[in-house]
């Protein structure tokens, strides 16, 4: 996601941006997971760490949406 952004991507291509489908997976399996057998404390650290990084490229989306709503 880093290099993603860093490399210059347009609001256009920011609000398009979707994880990859293994990461997808990894955090569905991990949240499943949370509600029916529990997590190791590594396992609900990466989960926390998905979840940042999601609360963050929404603020970024939202930000790219401003960019390409003004005239």
């Amino acid at each position: 996601m880093i290099d993603f952004i860093a490399s210059g991507a347009t609001p256009q291509q920011i609000v398009s941006f979707q994880a990859s489908e293994p990461i997808k997976e990894r955090v569905r399996d991990l949240i499943e997971r949370e509600k029916t057998t529990g997590l190791s404390t590594e396992e609900k650290s990466e989960l926390n760490q998905f979840l940042q990084l999601e609360h963050l490229m929404r603020l970024i989306k939202a930000k790219a949406y401003q960019y390409i709503e003004k005239p």
